[in-house]
């Protein structure tokens, strides 16, 4: 049995899936040199914005050196699952089998990832934090606001997709404020979200870092946190204590605020 196991497919098969389980993790776009590996610091890649001066006919322009923006992601986080299957070579052969214990392994493997990078709202700027609040209709979309007011005094255009992690209080508070959250809408659906308020997507989100009062929800641009991960390996092993085979995976990452302008949190109970 499982003489055909194919190592590179189950990464692949996970590695997609969690990609559908993951919420906060995939608000994250960034580009990165060198290969997610446990230990590996990966180089990502930053913009530099030009200075804009006056220019005056027939005048020479001096070339600007925008010189390096780079910031360093170190690849720290490694979780790993091992379980007991009776039969991989029907696991692989049909495209259909979705196994309990993947699903879950997956499932869990998500959830790990989606509490870290909620745990990096700790990161936030003082000044880009709300006081704790209690979220009620009156006030839910009045909060999303004030946030927004700091990433537009930062410079964050009207137009730059944001998103905001709410927890699910919040996200219930602001659809009963709201005439429709057009939760048909494909666009939102694909974003994680449940609706829009003006360019925010707002997305449910179970995973906030919660200080013991309150939920630390982050409404952010996709620069604001650089995040990398992989199904680093997917091994197998003879069973010792039964029939099939024992298989394991682990799942590396790591995650950064490398624009914390652009990222405000509420602290929202």
């Amino acid at each position: 049995m499982a003489d055909n196991f194919k190592p590179m497919y189950w990464s692949k098969k996970i590695e997609t899936d969690l990609k559908t389980d993951m919420v906060m993790c995939n608000w994250c776009d960034y580009s990165y040199d060198g290969e997610i590996k446990y230990g590996n610091r990966l180089k990502i890649i930053g913009a530099v914005k030009p200075t804009i001066v006056d220019y005056a006919k027939g005048t020479p322009l001096t070339p600007e050196n925008l010189g390096d923006n780079s910031q360093y992601l170190d690849i720290d986080r490694a979780k790993a699952f091992c379980y007991g299957l009776d039969d991989v070579d029907k696991a692989q052969s049909m495209p259909e089998f979705h196994n309990a214990e993947l699903d879950q392994a997956k499932e869990a493997l998500a959830e790990e990832a989606e509490t870290y990078v909620g745990t990096l709202a700790q990161k936030a700027l003082t000044s880009m934090k709300s006081a704790s609040t209690e979220i009620t209709k009156a006030n839910a979309l009045e909060v999303i606001g004030d946030a927004l007011i700091k990433l537009y005094k930062n410079k964050v255009t009207a137009k730059t997709p944001l998103a905001a992690d709410l927890n699910a209080k919040h996200i219930m508070r602001a659809k009963e404020a709201m005439n429709s959250l057009f939760t048909e809408n494909v666009d939102y659906v694909k974003n994680g979200a449940v609706g829009k308020y003006g360019n925010v997507y707002l997305r449910l989100a179970t995973c906030l870092y919660n200080d013991g009062t309150d939920d630390w929800e982050m409404i952010r641009t996709k620069r604001a946190i650089a995040f990398a991960n992989a199904i680093d390996k997917v091994t197998k092993s003879d069973n010792t204590y039964g029939f099939g085979v024992i298989v394991k995976g682990l799942h590396v990452y790591g995650a950064k605020v490398v624009r914390p302008k652009e990222m405000a949190v509420i602290l929202a109970h």
